[in-house]
């Protein structure tokens, strides 16, 4: 297709492009919307589709330059504003999503605006400013159901549980089916036969049973309060009743997004692969490099007590929470210019890693999370999955401590299956995909073990709750810091906590997550007999 595009109006120019669209000929179509872009330079829109082009071109790279460079463009249109911070977000520019997040803040606007900019600082991790902003919304009069969870949450997360409960209730008083709000509600605090709300969950169950029967639709609804209704029966020591609404709940959560074991076998196997070629093993050199912060990363499987060491290290006067953040990985997608998607989008990245240079990883990584550590010499980083990067991240990153935690497989796969993730982590839904998972989890771990062993520091979860003060003042050694009193009591530390253990960690310190497992002793002997099996040692080597 012959093409001149000086010679056309707007409107044939964007039916010549959404042909090239068609034709999936997206870096020809975002060539011409470049010509667009330049006749209204003062607007973002316009750079939000010659980006989006791009990224359909699998040019990530191309695509974020495009979005930064919209960033700049002095147009205070709220919408566009709202998109463009999205999108940087999603492509790892973090600090110009912030610098647009604080243009739109700027602007005298309507409730709308004020809860979308809430859940633009809850989508940067920022709980408070969201909070603050969730916060103006309900003042404004905007009282929507999924507003009233937000909400909600935020005052969770900030240990606002009272409040917390009297907005979930408001929630679920408009929206009676809101099964997150109901999932929430039973999360707050450990339920008492005073305060638990099974016969009311029991009836709303059954009425959305009688109406799944019409509509699927419900089914997602149905699996959460499910999940509420087993967390209460458990809290109230009702075991036998409380297996069976999880059970329940899970095999709703199974058949909306089932597991598929052989590609997670598959990206495990790549992932050792192509980090034993590509990556070459780098001493650990702790200490605080003047200037910048140093991050301290947290890594393992979920649920293995990430959340509790990552409050006892923040509680350090030095040390700031950064929560589970991605950037690492982020980052590691920009430079090897793959769009993030799944499993597909990381082999991509692993075919890449000749192109990645491990020193400007790390300085992106800095630079996009530096404000994470608040003015503090060191932030953590408790993603766990980072677990499979740990020879790149000491590679990027050789000063940066990372703090491998290891549970019992029985507590931290059961763990695991309790959560309700919704619709992500699939995994979680079934008792032998847990053990495959952690299979897959124990042979990267085993790896790095074997071709890294200086690379990570290991913790034992069990070893932190039962002698605290000694793991931690080995910790604090190895990290480069001192030790402090406040470590040895997380349920004190007031930054906010935004992970499913929002509840636990602000407890004193005890043990109950100790071979927890048994009080289901009599359900998980599958769990049992497959994490002894572990066959996707055998599939994957």
């Amino acid at each position: 297709m012959s093409i001149s595009p000086s010679s056309r109006s707007l409107a044939e120019l964007q039916r010549t492009i959404q042909t090239l669209q068609d034709h999936q000929r997206f870096n020809d179509a975002a060539d011409l919307q470049r010509q667009i872009v330049q006749t209204h330079p003062q607007l973002i829109t316009p750079r939000l589709q010659q980006a989006h082009l791009r990224l359909q071109a699998g040019d990530f790279d191309a695509s974020a330059r495009v979005l930064v460079e919209a960033a700049g463009v002095p147009d205070d249109d709220p919408s566009a504003l709202i998109a463009l911070a999205r999108r940087l977000n999603f492509h790892g520019e973090i600090e110009p999503a912030r610098r647009c997040i604080g243009r739109l803040e700027r602007l005298r606007g309507t409730a709308h605006l004020h809860m979308a900019i809430a859940q633009l600082r809850w989508m940067t991790g920022e709980v408070d400013l969201a909070f603050e902003w969730v916060d103006r919304a309900y003042r404004a009069g905007l009282r929507g159901p999924d507003e009233l969870h937000l909400h909600a949450m935020l005052c969770h997360f900030r240990g606002d549980t009272a409040t917390a409960g009297r907005l979930l209730d408001e929630c679920l008083g408009l929206a009676p089916e809101h099964g997150m709000a109901a999932q929430a509600r039973a999360n707050l605090y450990r339920q008492r036969m005073d305060s638990a709300h099974v016969t009311a969950l029991q009836l709303r169950l059954k009425g959305l049973r009688a109406r799944a029967e019409k509509s699927p639709a419900h089914a997602l609804n149905i699996a959460q309060f499910e999940a509420a209704l087993a967390k209460e029966l458990d809290d109230l020591g009702n075991i036998p009743d409380a297996w069976e609404a999880l059970s329940r709940s899970k095999s709703i959560l199974r058949n909306l997004n089932p597991y598929d074991a052989e590609a997670e076998s598959a990206i495990t196997a790549h992932i050792i692969a192509s980090l034993g070629q590509h990556v070459r093993p780098t001493a650990f050199r702790p200490g605080h490099e003047p200037g910048q912060p140093t991050p301290i990363f947290i890594v393992g499987m979920p649920r293995s007590g990430s959340t509790l060491l990552d409050r006892m290290i923040s509680a350090h006067p030095e040390v700031a929470p950064a929560g589970e953040i991605n950037d690492f990985l982020r980052q590691l997608h920009r430079l090897a210019n793959v769009p993030p998607s799944g499993h597909a989008g990381m082999h991509r990245v692993l075919e890449r890693l000749d192109r990645v240079d491990p020193a400007e990883l790390g300085q992106r990584y800095l630079e996009q999370t530096a404000w994470r550590a608040r003015g503090r010499k060191y932030f953590v980083d408790k993603l766990p999955i980072n677990v499979q990067l740990v020879p790149l991240i000491r590679r990027a990153l050789p000063h940066a401590p990372i703090l491998h935690l290891v549970r019992d497989p029985m507590d931290v796969c059961f763990s695991n299956y309790r959560a309700m993730f919704g619709d992500v982590s699939p995994w979680c839904n079934d008792l032998t995909w847990v053990a495959h998972f952690h299979a897959c989890y124990e042979r990267i771990v085993e790896a790095w073990r074997r071709d890294y062993p200086a690379a990570m520091i290991e913790v034992s979860y069990a070893d932190l709750v039962a002698d605290p003060e000694s793991v931690l003042r080995r910790l604090m050694h190895d990290c480069g810091l001192s030790f402090d009193d406040a470590c040895l009591r997380p349920e004190r530390n007031p930054f906010p906590v935004t992970t499913p253990s929002t509840a636990q960690v602000r407890e004193p310190l005890n043990r109950r997550g100790v071979a927890g497992w048994r009080r289901y002793a009599d359900y998980l002997e599958p769990l049992r007999r497959a994490l002894e099996t572990t066959p996707n040692r055998d599939a994957a080597s």
